[in-house]
């Protein structure tokens, strides 16, 4: 079986660069923000294996992969995975729900 190809929505490219620049402007170094990279690319591999390993989200064809304070929303076909949204869980939930609703 072939591995699907991972593709980053405009958003939560966006999302993830937002929470690296501020742990590197908050720390004073880019530490945290690689350890946290590294999980989130550890994250994706284990989506790519197990695609349908994660919950269901009650927004239509979307998972969500915690990991920690965050969480990666999903969506996906037999060809690739479509990452689209980076969320941190301790935001406003109606801030995702936008998110998402923009997403289809």
């Amino acid at each position: 079986m072939a591995e699907r190809a991972v593709v980053w929505t405009h958003t939560a490219s966006r999302q993830l660069r937002e929470v690296l620049k501020f742990w590197v402007s908050r720390n004073k170094s880019a530490a945290y923000s690689k350890k946290l990279l590294q999980k989130v690319q550890d994250q994706i591999e284990i989506i790519q294996h197990i695609p349908n390993g994660f919950p269901k989200t009650s927004y239509p064809k979307t998972r969500v992969a915690p990991n920690g304070h965050y969480s990666i929303f999903y969506q996906h076909n037999s060809k690739q995975i479509t990452i689209v949204a980076f969320w941190d869980n301790r935001q406003n939930p109606t801030k995702l729900l936008n998110i998402l609703q923009q997403s289809k």
